[in-house]
């Protein structure tokens, strides 16, 4: 796709999902002068090609350095971005070299796509795939893999792969829905299986309470029945 094309589609992503753009010319305006994301996506475009295709050595960096600057986004010119992403109020994102943003993911402010110091290959840094929502403050550290159309919590930790169509969350993050379907937490899951080992246990209880019953009940029975023999 030309790099024409890819910002027809980055502006088009703008305009559908900010719902603060308005219609009309004012709203062309508005993203092309007053939206941080789409420039720093822009940007990333001409810098990563001088970086990746042109080999341009030091220039793509301080571009960046640049970028960063005017829109509060730090994005590596080595970083590769698919068409139709879209990074609302960009303000603290950062995209590690060698991270892979796929098309139509949405970006929250605050957003790092990161390492975590651990690497010893050149991959690493995240791969998001299409579709993905990344909610503000998530950190997604390390070379995983956040499948298609996945969601991930506001300020969640993510240091593990994400299936295709799931939500993670928390710190660290774990899936709490997966195709759109709750998922229980290990301690409720734990909690269910406690309650049910006490309602088996006072069943038993219940059960050897009657045959105790049963058995004085005979004993009882028994006793009597050897008095009147003795009588007679």
């Amino acid at each position: 796709m030309g790099i024409f094309k890819t910002l027809v589609e980055d502006f088009k992503a703008v305009k559908k999902r900010d719902p603060a753009i308005p219609g009309g010319v004012r709203g062309f305006f508005e993203v092309i002068l007053c939206t941080p994301g789409f420039q720093a996506v822009a940007a990333h475009r001409l810098i990563h090609f001088l970086h990746v295709r042109l080999r341009i050595p030091v220039l793509p960096r301080f571009l960046g350095l640049i970028v960063r600057w005017w829109t509060g986004t730090e994005i590596h010119p080595g970083a590769r971005i698919g068409k139709g992403v879209f990074i609302d109020h960009a303000a603290g994102v950062v995209i590690g070299e060698s991270a892979v943003v796929g098309d139509n993911v949405t970006l929250f402010q605050g957003v790092t796509l990161g390492a975590t110091g651990n690497e010893k290959t050149w991959k690493r840094h995240p791969t998001l795939e299409t579709g993905v929502f990344v909610g503000s403050g998530a950190r997604i550290l390390g070379p995983v893999t956040v499948g298609k159309n996945a969601r991930i919590g506001a300020g969640s930790v993510v240091l593990k792969d994400v299936p295709s169509n799931a939500t993670v969350a928390g710190v660290p993050a774990r899936v709490v829905r997966s195709e759109g379907q709750r998922v229980a937490p290990p301690l409720e899951k734990a909690e269910a299986r406690i309650e049910a080992l006490e309602g088996m246990v006072r069943e038993l209880q219940q059960e050897v309470w009657r045959l105790r019953e049963a058995t004085v009940f005979c004993r009882t029975s028994s006793g009597s029945k050897e008095k009147k023999r003795g009588v007679a």
